[in-house]
């Protein structure tokens, strides 16, 4: 099987290191990523302790099939309380850091404790350190990675690491692996950064074995195939997620000024086409696509920006190559912000890898606090001279910096656009649910986009499920709660895998079925797999409700609920939350104030 049955379990305030049993109970029953690392989490803290306090845990989850021959196995999950939300944080990266930390015999890496001062584990096979730090404290995501392998002179030593955002408490700092894919959501980083751990370098020579390997090379052969042959992995690979930019807009659901509006006129100048356009310097944004550890889809855009540019004409060490826009970051820098300049977003999504945040919170806090500027309450001398306009492409540039680097008005948004608006008075400015910030849909178009923001259990959150098809087909909120609850649970099985969510496009069920059955062994059938997901699900659920979360947390911002959309095809729609939450909670055998019944607990035998 392709568990190694064994977790690293490093407490740092007794700088203790124990290798110890997996619990194959709870792999059984959970997978392996988000949910084995939920089960860990739950059965291992107080949910109600503070997200960063030593009590908190930090958990590095991979799945059963991360590290294998499966196209895309390179996922694995960091799974925490989270400082955004003070919800259960299950945030998932890709790249090669998962694989790596497979191949050194671990199925899961959990910290407790708090350093005295700041350290970084050294992961090698089972020769395992924590070393000092101090060097790299203050230093940003790509000099620690680098100067680590320098260190160690092994330039495949696999790095996760914070910012100085993480290292200060920035509620939605991430963590980095492979200096341009991240842990993203949820402020993980900013615990990593609690727990005065700045990195975390892995070298693994082990491989990862599987149950019966004629079987699965053979279905791997097959999902591989299914791959090659699907127009959405083939759109994926040509334009990115990017595309879902034009979509939105023809549609009216791409939010814009802080969700005042639902369409942008400066599309066409950030989508796709415009990153393949050369500019007046005959300058192009977009180099090349590039791939995760064992992806056949390779979703990601490597990009670089014109070096006459405003954000970096006088900055040489910006003039590279790095990570391009993907559809959430070019939303939350270009539309939600009014901003059309398609460097400006790419130095923005530099800053994001550099410092280490999640650019979907930092651009909607951003847009939040541009709301609160032009309606003057965010005052001109608060913002280091930057004027915060909508537009204004320079103060996207100066605060994404600003607040990396915790400098100036950056250490006001670097709370997070809830806690921003309740400083100044005005809550219903924060476009979020449970603290954390909506990604790139209107959920007056969108409705079971807005019922899966409001029942996510990490907060606002576009991959926790997929109602797309029936949300484009009627803008009603009729029938939603079915396929939010289902995809939910689909989703968080996958999620628990080890492989990547973008493989649905071309995959159902069956087809993780037969991997993880070639795999693992045991009677891993499609319908166990689902339950599986929706004992995940729950058990979530059940975090956040001792976290002291109830069913007030499960709504949308009022702009949503009372403002009609004022143009596309939902123009004159609010998002109808009142009709489709108590047919999910029906559903999910919940009740009326949104907690699992006991029979529902029996049957999921949590």
């Amino acid at each position: 099987m392709t568990w190694h049955q064994r977790v690293l379990r490093i407490n740092l305030t007794e700088n203790k290191i124990d290798i110890e049993p997996l619990n194959m109970q709870w792999a059984n029953d959970y997978l392996g990523g988000r949910g084995l690392g939920s089960k860990y989490l739950m059965e291992g803290m107080n949910p109600a302790a503070d997200a960063l306090s030593p009590e908190n845990m930090l958990i590095f989850a991979t799945g059963p099939l991360t590290g294998t021959m499966c196209s895309t196995s390179g996922r694995y999950a960091v799974v925490t309380k989270g400082p955004l939300t003070n919800a259960i944080a299950a945030s998932n990266s890709g790249g090669k850091f998962g694989a790596e930390l497979k191949f050194a015999g671990f199925d899961l890496l959990i910290v407790e404790g708090r350093a005295e001062k700041p350290v970084y584990l050294l992961i090698q096979d089972d020769e395992i350190s924590i070393c000092d730090a101090a060097e790299y404290w203050g230093k940003t995501v790509w000099h620690t990675e680098e100067s680590i392998k320098e260190k160690h002179a092994d330039p495949q030593i696999k790095v996760a690491s914070i910012g100085v955002s993480g290292e200060q408490g920035v509620r939605y700092a991430c963590i980095v692996n492979d200096l341009h894919r991240a842990a993203g959501r949820s402020g993980v980083g900013a615990v990593m950064g609690s727990k005065n751990l700045k990195a975390v370098a892995v070298r693994g020579t082990q491989g990862v074995p599987v149950q019966d390997a004629p079987a699965f090379m053979k279905v791997v052969k097959h999902t591989h195939k299914l791959l090659e042959d699907n127009a959405g992995r083939k759109d994926l690979t040509n334009y990115g997620t990017n595309a879902m930019i034009d979509t939105m807009n023809a549609f009216g659901g791409l939010p814009t000024n802080n969700f005042q509006e639902v369409t942008f006129a400066g599309t066409g100048k950030v989508n796709p086409a415009a990153m393949t356009s050369a500019n007046e310097n005959d300058h192009t944004n977009l180099i090349t696509n590039k791939a995760c550890f064992g992806c056949t889809i390779g979703c990601g855009r490597i990009a670089h920006i014109d070096q006459n540019h405003f954000s970096i004409k006088e900055r040489q060490q910006y003039w590279h190559a790095s990570g391009g826009l993907e559809y959430e970051t070019a939303f939350a820098f270009g539309p939600v912000l009014g901003i059309d300049d398609i460097d400006a977003l790419t130095f923005a999504g530099y800053l994001m890898n550099e410092h280490g945040m999640d650019p979907i919170s930092f651009g909607v806090t951003l847009a939040a606090a541009m709301e609160l500027y032009e309606l003057g309450i965010i005052k001109p001398e608060e913002t280091d001279g930057i004027k915060l306009n909508f537009g204004n492409a320079e103060a996207l540039t100066v605060m994404a910096e600003k607040t990396g680097l915790q400098e100036g008005f950056g250490k006001m948004l670097g709370m997070g656009s809830k806690r921003l608006c309740e400083h100044y008075g005005r809550p219903e400015l924060s476009m979020s649910v449970k603290g954390q910030e909506f990604a790139g849909y209107d959920s007056r178009a969108l409705q079971g986009m807005g019922l899966g923001y409001a029942t996510s259990n990490r907060g606002a959150c576009h991959l926790r499920h997929d109602t797309f098809t029936e949300d484009m087909d009627d803008q009603s909120g009729q029938g939603k709660a079915e396929p939010c609850k289902s995809s939910q649970d689909k989703i968080a099985m996958i999620d628990s895998t080890g492989l990547c969510l973008f493989t649905a496009c071309a995959w159902d069920t069956d087809e993780w079925q037969m991997q993880i059955s070639a795999a693992c062994g045991a009677d891993w059938t499609s319908e166990r797999l689902i339950v599986t997901g929706e004992r995940i699900w729950n058990i979530e659920r059940l975090f956040n409700l001792k976290s002291g979360l109830t069913k007030a947390d499960d709504t949308l911002p009022p702009r949503l609920l009372e403002t009609p959309a004022p143009a596309g095809v939902a123009k004159g729609r609010v998002a109808e939350l009142n009709i489709m939450l108590p047919e999910y909670y029906a559903l999910r055998g919940w009740d009326n104030e949104g907690v699992p019944q006991q029979q529902t607990l029996d049957r999921l035998g949590i």
